[in-house]
């Protein structure tokens, strides 16, 4: 459905005439005025009268109508299509969601069609009113907006994953973790929300680097150093969670090499406990295989002295096995 749709003139919000082709006509005809129709996850019959007023393409109709599309830049005859995703985190589930954003630019209009509950144009429509200056640049000045709002809120979803991750970590080196598999589970979980981010933001970069350095049809010249900006803020994002995927690599192979070394402790223990069951157990063995002849058998000590031997045994055996660290 139109969420929201207006004419700016000179970079003033003015309500729009009631049909598009009218708008249109008059924005054309007066210069410095656009049109801006807002959309959230429209039906086909509704973007259809938007797609016959624009002229828009049917392959980015069709784009903008299924969604589930990566990060790109397309330029037609009478329009620019671009594809955002922004995302956003929620610390209480630990994931990572990303909705779309398509972004139509004419020569004195742009139609975005959201989807998902991620995308900020609400905010960035209302900022943008609020700075006539920047709105004078029309079209452009949305598309700059609208991608510039979308990155930085990458990075800020990059700095709450880092804090998590940073609890992940000290989970995962605490001295008493117990509970291996659970901690497992929780930075495989993490690994596949960094994934999921960086399908949002790896493939963005060519379309923002196309931006930034101009030659792309219906964006001013003049905006190349503002769509640089929002390209090194994307760079920053991409190296943070390049980072981050790197130290949850790292955390899998520690948190694995401490149950390796756990386990081997284990053994460790156990081993030294069947020695020191299997010294006495040598001793009874031996004293029960009913021979006449053997050391202390019928002497009244006898029995006494091979108790105190067994556990002077397993004794000496456990300060050994204690000093080397098994137990």
């Amino acid at each position: 459905m139109i969420v929201d749709c207006a004419m700016y003139r000179n970079g003033r919000r003015s309500e729009a005439p009631g049909d598009f082709s009218d708008a249109l006509g008059e924005a054309r005809a007066t210069g410095g005025s656009f049109l801006w129709v807002g959309m959230h996850e429209p039906s086909e019959k509704e973007f259809d009268h938007v797609r016959r007023e624009f002229g828009l393409h049917p392959l980015a109709v069709e784009d903008a109508l299924t969604a589930h599309q990566r990060p790109k830049l397309e330029v037609y005859d009478d329009s620019l299509f671009v594809v955002l995703k922004p995302v956003q985190y929620d610390d209480a589930t630990d994931t990572v969601t990303a909705g779309e954003l398509m972004v139509f630019i004419g020569d004195c209009f742009v139609v975005t069609v959201r989807h998902g509950e991620g995308a900020p144009l609400a905010a960035v429509r209302h900022r943008l009113e609020l700075e006539p200056q920047v709105l004078r640049h029309g079209p452009t000045a949305v598309l700059y907006a609208v991608s510039d709002a979308v990155v930085d809120h990458y990075i800020e979803v990059a700095a709450e994953l880092q804090a998590d991750l940073e609890e992940l970590e000290a989970e995962v080196f605490a001295p008493n973790a117990s509970d291996t598999k659970n901690t497992a589970a929780r930075i495989y979980g993490f690994k596949r929300q960094v994934l999921e981010f960086r399908r949002a933001t790896s493939p963005l970069l060519q379309p923002m680097d196309r931006l930034a350095f101009g030659g792309v049809p219906f964006v001013h010249e003049h905006a190349q150093p503002f769509f640089r900006d929002v390209a090194d803020h994307l760079t920053k994002a991409n190296e943070y969670i390049e980072g981050l995927d790197r130290l949850l690599s790292d955390a899998l192979a520690a948190h694995l090499a401490q149950m390796g070394v756990r386990q081997n402790d284990d053994m460790r223990k156990i081993s030294a406990w069947a020695a020191m069951a299997a010294v006495p157990t040598m001793v009874a063995g031996i004293y029960g295989m009913n021979f006449d002849h053997m050391p202390e058998l019928r002497h009244t000590w006898g029995y006494p002295a091979v108790l105190v031997l067994m556990a002077g045994l397993c004794l000496g055996l456990h300060r050994t096995f204690k000093r080397r660290g098994w137990l």
